[in-house]
């Protein structure tokens, strides 16, 4: 018997390497895009309602208020898989919403992403939103200003905290995987996200590419991060 020792055993060549990363980036770029429509969308969505909905909560004054503001912040622990099933279900041609045709389409993955995000959005903006109020508002009431003319004065002076929100509604959009792979169904070519690929590429064990998009996908969200915040820092964000 022939023994062959461990550092004369044949490696991959560079070509071989080359080959591999050229088969990788050409699969990977339509699931960045994908990805980042998607996330955008739903980071959007949940943007306007979180937002809308923060200044409700603090600046009115109605029955059930507190309550509401317990329920928002009881919301953000929402098992994505739970959300994802729900919709599923109201999607389904059997569900009430069946007839839109949404299931295992990017929209309804923008719906399962916007969902699981609002209630991060807007449990923090309320937080600054009614801080801000409780400072300011003496003051602006003196003034002359109603709450409705208040709230664009609250949301200049709160920026970076409605920076902070989005941007986490963004971390918790582009991040999912449980809810968006149950109403889009990580079809190839349609409804395939990063965070999808990375789940299916790891359990087929292809850890490269798993490892590539894994890569990007903290790109794009240090990226994210830095020119939002980088935006509400500038001198003409600064500016009252």
């Amino acid at each position: 018997m022939v023994f062959t020792p461990a550092w004369s055993a044949p490696r991959p060549s560079p070509r071989h390497d080359d080959q591999k990363l050229d088969r990788v980036i050409p699969s990977l770029w339509p699931v960045v895009r994908l990805s980042l429509e998607v996330s955008l969308s739903a980071t959007l969505l949940a943007a306007l309602l979180g937002i809308s909905l923060a200044a409700v909560l603090a600046l009115g004054e109605f029955r059930g208020r507190r309550a509401c503001v317990v329920a928002i912040n009881a919301l953000l622990g929402l098992p994505p898989v739970v959300v994802g099933l729900i919709l599923y279900l109201a999607l389904s041609h059997s569900g009430p919403l069946g007839s839109l045709g949404l299931l295992f389409t990017p929209a309804a993955m923008v719906l399962a992403q916007a969902a699981l995000a609002t209630p991060i959005v807007a449990s923090l903006a309320h937080r600054a939103l009614e801080q801000a109020w409780t400072e300011f508002g003496p003051a602006l009431r003196v003034l002359g200003a109603t709450r409705s003319r208040a709230l664009p004065v609250l949301l200049a002076l709160r920026r970076r905290h409605m920076a902070t929100a989005i941007l986490a509604g963004f971390g918790r959009t582009v991040s999912e995987v449980g809810a968006v792979m149950i109403v889009g169904g990580n079809i190839a070519g349609h409804t395939r996200t990063m965070t999808t690929s990375i789940a299916l590429e790891t359990s087929m064990g292809n850890l490269e590419q798993a490892l590539a998009i894994g890569f990007v996908l903290i790109g794009i969200s240090i990226a994210a991060s830095a020119t939002l915040l980088a935006l509400t820092d500038s001198p003409e964000g600064r500016k009252p």
